[in-house]
This record gives C-alpha cells, sequence and structure tokens, in this order.
C-alpha cells in the first residue's frame, strides 16, 4: 500500500489496486470488515479537566499553602476567628479563579464538527447514503455542489470539480481538481488529485476513493499535532510564579527564625512565637495580590471587549504586552478575502483600477497615472462587458456592504464592470445568453453564447491566459482588430507574475451564422483577445497602518500563507513588510532548526506553508526568545494558535476549532484591532506592576514590624487580625484603583519588555524597600509615641494601622505614574479617589464603630492621632518624590 504522502502521486487505477477496489465500489463484507480493521471515521476525543479538578488547582500554589498551613497553626492554638477569615480569603480567591478559567479546550470538539453526518457512496454498483463513521479505505465516494469531504480521498473522475479549502492549506480561491497524478513533492495546496477530509465543494461534481479516515486524514493529523502541543505559560503567571516561589522560601526563613530568635533570646513562649510567626506569614504574604490581578485583567478584557477583541482566557490579556513577534495569516487577516481587479491590460493601455472588495466604486487611471474617463476608453469597456456578460456570479448590496454568490473571481469581473458604470439588467437585456460552458480545469476556460436583437451572435470566452493565447489570432485595438502580438502578452504576464497578480484573460469572437448551442468545439479558434485583468486579494488599509504601529513598537510581524511565493511576496510589499524574498515550505523543509534561526531575524514572509511550518516556525521563533502571537482562521492554524503564547482567531471567517485553540477572537477579523490589543495588554501589564509595587510594600512593611518588635522586645505593634483586615481593605480598594489607570502616553513607542526580565527589577525592588523601610519606621515611632504617652494598647495599636492605612493612600498618588511626578488628578482615573473615600470610610469605622472595635480590639482615636497619621502619610510622599526627582535627574527609569 502506498504511503500516506503519496497518494497524489500514484495513478488512479494503481490506487484502486492497493485499496483492493475497483469502480463499483467495496461489497458489503468487505465494508463491514475494514470498518472492524480501521475502526469509525471519528476524530479521537481526549478528556480535559473535569470542574473539581480545575477548582482542586486553583489551590495549587505555594502561597496559598503557605496560608493554609497559618490557618491550621491558628486554628490548633484557639484562634479561630483568624483562622476563618484567613481560610475565607483562601476560598474567594479560588472561586474567582475557577469561574474565570471555568471554560476547558474544545478545539477537539470543533474539529469533530467538519465532518458530515452523512455521505453518498457506492457499493458494490450502488449509490448509498452511509454515516460518514463508516467510512472505511476504499470506499467510492460521490462529491457534489455543498458536500463536505468526509474522508481524505484520491479522486478518480472530476467534471469541473473545485474544492474550497482556505481551512486547510490557506489558499483563498477555490482549488480545480484533475484526476492526472501530480508530483511527489507537491504540497498541500498542489495535490490537485486530492480531496481531503473537512474542504467543501464549491462546483462541479466526482468521485474519489477513500485513501485515509478518521486520525490518519490530513485533518487527523492537524488534530493530533493540536492535542500533542502544549499551551504555554503566560509571562505575568510564570513572573508570579517564580516570585511566589522566592517569597514563600523567605517567608518561612523569616517566620522559622522569628520563631527560633525569640523562644531562645528573648524569652517568649512558644505558643506566643507560633502566633507571632504566623503573623508574620500572614503579614508578608499579598493575599490581595490574586484578587487585584483577577480585577485589572479582567477590567483589560472589558476594554479589549469595547475594541472588538475578545479574550477567552484572562492571563491572555497581558501576554499581548509582552508580546515581541507576531505571525499573521494572509488570507483574510491581513487582506481583505475578495478578489479584486487592480490592473487591466489591452493591447495599447494599462489601467489601474481603484478600490478594493466588492463596492463597485473606484476611479480609473492610465498607466501614466492620469484620471481615465471610462466612455474615453472603448478596449476598457468591451472587455469589462465581456466579464460581466460571460458571468455566473451575482454581486448583491447587503446592508453597508456588499456580499456575492458564486465564484469570487466572477464577482471580481462584476465589480469591475460595476465601476466602469456598466448595468447588469441593461447589458443582458441588449445581448442575451443563449447558452453556456461553465469553468473547466481541463479547458482552463469558460464560455458563454449571446445574441443580440438583430440576431447576431457572439461567444465571450474567460481564462487562463495560456488558454487564451492559444486560441487567439487577433487582438483588440483602437476599436478594431489587428493580428495578435504574443510577445506583447507574455511580457504583460511576466509583469503581472511579478506583482503577483492573478491573471485571467478575456476574449471574443463574432458568429457568422446564428446558433443556439455551444460546444467544445466552438471554443477552438478565430478569437480576438480583448485583454488580461490583474487580480489580487488586496491588503486591509487599516491592516497596514497597524503592522507600521507595530513595528514602531518593537514588534515584529511576520505572514504565514498557503498562497504562492509571487502573491505572498506582492501583498507583504504592500503591507510594508519588506522586499526580502519569501521562504517556501519546501525551503523550511531542507533547513536544519540552526539554518532556519539563523534566517528568521531577516525574513518577514512565508509561503506555501503546511500546519506542520507554522507549528514549527512558531516552536523556532520561541526558541530564539521571541513572544509570539499567532493569528489565523483557519483549522490548519489551530496546532500554531495554540502552541504561539497568545493565539488570536478570526471571529466572523474563523472556523470554530481556530476559536476554541486561541486565546483571543478578533469580533472583527481586523488585523489592526491587535494593535489595539496590544497596547492594552502594555496597559494591563503596566498596571499590574504598578498594584504589585504598590501592594508589596504594605506585606513588607508589616512584616518588618513584626520582626523589629520582636528583635527589641516590644509588644507587637499590631496584631495578625489586624494584618489581615489591612491587606484585604486596603487591597480591593486603593490597589483596585490602580487597575482603572489609562496608559500612558509613550505606550507604543516603547520597545516590548524583555520575556526574561524580572516582574520586580533591582530598580522595583529598591522603592518597594524604600517604602517598606518608611512605613515601619512611621508605624513603630507612633505605636512608641502612643506607648510613652500612656495610650493603651488598643489605641496604640489602632493609631499604628492607621499610620499604615495614611502612609498607603499617600503612596496611591505616588504610584500612578512610576517614573513620573504624583499625580492627583479626577481626570482619567476617578476611581483613585472613590477608592480613597472608601477607605477612608472602611477606617473610621475600624475605628469607632463598636463592634468592629470588639472584632479587631480597636479603639478611637482623638483629632491629634489623627493629625499625626496625615503628618506620616506626608512625610511618606514627600521622600518618595524626592527619590522619583533624583532618579529622572540620574535617567535612572524603573
Amino acid at each position: 500500500m502506498a504511503e500516506p504522502d503519496s497518494w497524489h502521486a500514484q495513478p488512479a487505477e494503481q490506487i484502486l489496486q492497493q485499496l483492493d477496489s475497483t469502480h463499483s465500489g467495496l461489497s458489503a463484507e468487505q465494508a463491514q470488515q475494514r470498518l472492524q480493521q480501521f475502526g469509525p471515521n471519528r476524530l479521537p476525543q481526549r478528556q480535559g479537566n473535569g470542574a473539581l479538578k480545575r477548582l482542586l488547582l486553583q489551590f495549587h500554589n505555594l502561597l496559598i499553602y503557605v496560608l493554609l498551613l497559618s490557618a491550621l497553626v491558628t486554628l490548633a492554638l484557639g484562634e479561630w476567628l483568624d483562622s476563618t477569615v484567613i481560610v475565607a480569603v483562601v476560598v474567594i480567591n479560588a472561586l474567582v479563579g475557577f469561574i474565570q478559567e471555568g471554560k476547558a479546550e474544545q478545539a477537539m470538539r470543533a474539529i469533530q464538527k467538519l465532518l458530515t453526518l452523512d455521505s453518498r457512496v457506492r457499493r458494490a454498483g450502488h449509490t448509498l447514503s452511509v454515516p460518514a463513521e463508516e467510512l472505511v479505505p476504499g470506499d467510492l465516494v460521490l462529491l457534489e455542489p455543498g458536500d463536505r469531504v468526509p474522508a481524505d480521498l484520491r479522486l478518480l473522475e472530476c467534471r469541473d470539480l473545485r474544492i474550497e479549502e482556505a481551512a486547510l492549506t490557506g489558499e483563498s480561491l477555490p482549488s480545480s481538481k484533475q484526476v492526472e497524478p501530480v508530483s511527489h513533492d507537491a504540497s498541500l495546496g498542489d495535490r490537485s488529485s486530492m480531496a481531503y477530509s473537512g474542504t467543501l465543494v464549491s462546483a462541479g461534481n466526482g468521485y474519489g476513493v477513500v485513501v485515509a479516515t478518521a486520525g490518519q486524514t490530513e485533518l487527523g493529523r492537524i488534530s493530533h499535532m493540536l492535542g500533542e502541543v502544549v499551551s504555554l505559560q503566560t509571562p505575568l503567571l510564570g513572573d508570579i510564579a517564580r516570585f511566589a516561589k522566592v517569597l514563600t522560601v523567605i517567608i518561612l526563613v523569616l517566620a522559622l527564625g522569628t520563631y527560633v530568635f525569640g523562644v531562645t533570646l528573648r524569652d517568649y513562649s512558644s505558643s506566643e512565637m507560633l502566633l507571632a510567626a504566623v503573623g508574620l506569614a500572614v503579614a508578608a504574604i499579598p493575599e490581595g495580590l490574586p484578587a487585584v490581578l483577577t480585577i485589572a485583567l479582567a477590567l483589560g478584557v472589558q476594554r479589549m471587549a469595547r475594541r472588538r477583541a475578545i479574550i477567552r482566557r484572562l492571563p491572555a490579556v497581558e501576554s499581548l504586552g509582552a508580546v515581541t513577534v507576531i505571525c499573521s495569516d494572509k488570507t483574510g487577516t491581513l487582506t481583505r478575502n475578495e478578489m479584486t481587479v487592480q490592473q487591466v491590460f489591452t493591447a495599447e493601455h494599462r489601467y489601474h483600477i481603484q478600490g478594493v472588495g466588492y463596492a463597485p466604486t473606484g476611479a480609473v487611471s492610465s498607466g501614466d497615472g492620469q484620471p481615465c474617463e471610462p466612455e474615453q476608453a472603448s478596449d476598457l469597456l468591451e472587455l469589462a462587458r465581456a466579464g460581466l456578460l460571460c458571468n455566473s456570479a451575482s454581486l448583491l448590496r447587503e446592508g453597508d456592504g456588499w456580499c456575492i454568490t458564486g465564484d469570487p473571481t466572477e464577482a471580481a469581473l462584476l465589480t469591475l464592470a460595476g465601476k466602469l458604470g456598466l448595468q447588469t439588467t441593461h447589458e443582458h437585456t441588449h445581448m442575451p445568453r443563449v447558452d453556456g460552458i461553465p469553468f473547466s480545469s481541463e479547458r482552463r476556460c469558460m464560455a458563454s453564447l449571446h445574441h443580440d436583437h438583430a440576431g447576431h451572435g457572439l461567444i465571450y470566452l474567460v481564462g487562463a491566459p495560456e488558454r487564451l493565447l492559444e486560441v487567439c489570432n487577433r487582438q483588440f485595438a483602437a476599436g478594431s482588430t489587428e493580428p495578435l502580438d504574443p510577445a506583447h502578452w507574455h511580457a504583460v504576464l511576466d509583469d503581472g507574475a511579478r506583482q503577483g497578480l492573478r491573471m485571467l484573460g478575456l476574449a471574443m469572437r463574432a458568429l457568422g451564422t446564428p446558433q443556439h448551442e455551444l460546444a467544445y468545439e466552438d471554443l477552438e479558434g478565430d478569437f480576438v483577445l480583448l485583454g488580461l485583468v490583474g487580480m489580487l486579494d488586496p491588503p486591509r488599509e487599516e491592516a497596514i497602518a497597524a503592522i507600521a504601529e507595530c513595528q514602531r513598537a518593537g514588534i515584529a510581524v511576520k505572514m504565514i500563507t498557503g498562497d504562492h511565493a509571487a502573491t505572498a511576496a506582492a501583498i507583504a510589499q504592500r503591507l510594508g513588510l519588506g522586499e526580502q524574498p519569501p521562504l517556501t515550505g519546501a525551503e523550511l523543509d531542507r533547513l536544519s532548526d540552526a539554518e532556519l534561526d539563523a534566517r528568521l531575524a531577516q525574513t518577514a514572509v512565508f509561503a506555501r506553508t503546511s500546519p506542520a511550518h507554522k507549528l514549527r516556525l512558531v516552536q523556532r521563533l520561541q526558541a530564539c526568545g521571541a513572544r509570539v502571537a499567532m493569528t489565523g482562521d483557519g483549522v490548519n492554524d489551530a496546532p500554531a494558535l495554540k502552541r504561539a503564547d497568545i493565539g488570536v482567531a478570526m471571529g466572523i471567517k474563523g472556523t470554530e476549532a481556530a476559536k476554541e485553540a486561541a486565546q483571543m477572537v478578533l469580533a472583527d477579523d481586523n488585523f489592526a484591532t491587535i494593535a489595539h490589543a496590544v497596547e492594552e495588554g502594555r496597559t494591563v501589564y503596566d498596571n499590574l506592576k504598578k498594584s504589585i509595587i504598590f501592594i508589596l510594600p504594605t506585606n513588607v512593611g508589616e512584616a518588618l514590624v513584626l520582626l523589629v518588635a520582636i528583635a527589641l522586645g516590644l509588644t507587637l505593634p499590631i496584631t495578625p487580625l489586624q494584618i489581615l483586615w489591612l491587606n484585604m481593605i486596603t487591597a480591593v480598594t486603593l490597589a483596585l484603583a490602580l487597575a482603572f489607570e489609562p496608559g500612558e502616553a509613550d505606550l507604543m513607542r516603547r520597545p516590548p519588555r524583555d520575556p526574561s526580565a524580572p516582574l520586580l527589577g533591582a530598580q522595583l525592588l529598591w522603592r518597594v524597600m524604600l517604602v517598606s523601610l518608611l512605613m515601619t519606621a512611621a508605624c513603630i515611632a507612633v505605636f512608641l509615641f502612643a506607648q510613652r504617652q500612656g495610650w493603651s494598647l488598643e489605641v496604640s495599636r489602632t493609631l499604628g494601622v492607621n499610620t499604615l492605612v495614611f502612609c498607603e493612600i499617600a503612596y496611591l498618588f505616588a504610584s500612578r505614574q512610576i517614573n513620573a511626578p504624583a499625580h492627583f488628578g479626577l481626570r482619567g482615573n476617578p476611581m483613585v479617589w472613590s477608592m480613597v473615600a472608601l477607605l477612608l470610610v472602611l477606617q473610621v469605622a475600624f475605628t469607632h464603630w463598636s463592634p468592629l472595635q470588639r472584632l479587631f480590639q480597636t479603639a478611637a482615636l482623638s483629632p491629634q492621632a489623627w493629625a499625626i497619621c496625615v503628618l506620616a502619610g506626608g512625610t511618606l510622599l514627600a521622600v518618595v518624590e524626592l527619590d522619583k526627582w533624583w532618579r529622572r535627574r540620574r535617567g535612572r527609569q524603573l
């Protein structure tokens, strides 16, 4: 039996022999036996994590383990209230994570939907309707327009068969099929003797023999690759995980050291020091950080949704901010997926046609760029009329846009005619269509027969230029005909190929006598060549601007497409991706990983690629240290979408498999939306960084307060329960306010951050330690002051807690700009002042409301005490702003 990769290269009769089948199909016994041998024709399903496992995984975090251990210790010591609060914090965070990450992977089921429920099969000479799951190798499957191909087929007979393979190969146009074998090393998109599972028959009919089912099909291989691909951890989650490990080690060492120090050197009791150690752990752990992280990401999701980018997994928001390379599919992503006539070549002129898409509006200019009125260009009008009449497509107005039915190439000719002012109804009335021959891949042309009302007959011919040059002996020029100039037309074809244009020829033939039927013999000669049209799937204008913006932001854009190299190169040049020649899939296969790595930096365009090529390119870019975003819309993109640091699927034209494999879906299929999403991702990361360097000084400061107090043999200035109050209340008010900060002005002029750089670099750690020491000093100083004034322990501790709160409020305004001066304005982020007001209300209740006084062991403060808190906060703000000013002068930005 032939190898799976060589079915396309074997003669059809030889394939039937190898599969022990005939043109009558398998017998019922053969089909049943093979069904048992090969199994049902369905893709294997992989089970994801169940709800319970996903919930339990929310607790799989070192910091959570330390908090749960602290809860057990406090419970063993009889401090049930402390234990209850700690456990409540952990459970709330776990539930938030569980809800946000609730949707399991569904890529496999999405791909399975591409298999049809029933197929028409020939068995033992009879045509039957058989469930697609019961197809076996050797079955003969009949194909008609609208059918979804149910398995990989080697075609045995084709009649003008064209199959839409964009979801599998990336080709923007239906592929014409043939029975003859093709080259063994032909790429997937060039295997015209094959019909692949999951693709759609768009025209013609035929039948083929099943050569592969289920997981052995090309679709099955993609499914297998998708299942084997491991989704990468986002940069932020990686940073947080590393930070958690380091912080956990530090906390455990400090807690153990504190316990040993207090018991051995300060004569504290074992139970007292256990409580102190727990208090230290609770103080140091930023238990509010997961909530702030989730909320900041959720806000980013909402802002992106308003800009037409739908985030499927929360951490993907921040991943965008770290992207260094965007790998984009071409068809439908960077281009409009709408064929458009760009240029028209006649015997005497070259015309440039403006406008994109199917909208019949656009100016015409001559080769030298001068405007051209259509009525002055008889050769252009005659060519456009031929394209309008020899046409089976329809162009329809739908809302604010235009849609088509039929072949995109034929629709492009209708659009051209509309731009020149030709009316479809008028032209068909003047020159009614009598007969026609549909497009044939063997003859590479289509034709239509027309008569005017005087009885004169005319044949219009549209097809491949090479075919038309064979049957034309004259060309249309200056309102008359002249002998054909083949050298001129071959030069035009070479020019079009260099521009990546898809060339199409149009010709006509006047009939001497009326006739009412069109035969193939009528297409064999004596035609007048009207000219050639050059078509292109044009790039989106907004995509060109978005690519330029990404490049200014230090993000490389690479186009990975299944299209031909010349077409890809032409589109890339228009998109501003440079003029380096594309690297094809065949060339990729010949390069080792090291050789490919050396080419990646210079190459921006990859053509004729398969799903495996896309996946390999993403993996090699990642191996070179890049953070990769992959965009795509087809089943063929799904493995690379899943493997990328962030996969971006198209929401309108994208397949369900692509959407389920991606972390982000573009609701408008617009590449420009990615640039907005990157900006939003950078804003989210900035705000998360601001939140973290705001939260950490509180935790470190509280831990230092306990450490210093124990080291000096002092009464603890704050209790573990007060610490929990402080951490949670400030985290959900002040730290949350920072999540609403708008992006800074220079956000998209910065280079991408170094993916290997730690979340908290040396400069940021200095800021954390500076503020932590200031808060520690302020808290202990006011506590000692209160004690010396003879104030009660409850009042002294309440003063210490409120001092920390006012220091945090002051530091909040400094944190709104990491390097720039403190910002106090309402515009841009009114949430800041709202949260400050809320926190002050809560602290007044914490200090003066009797139920909270009993719960947290607090006492009312005098106006003098409140003034001390305000003074402490103002002092901290002045010192931090002085440090920022000094760093700006020295050019040492955080």
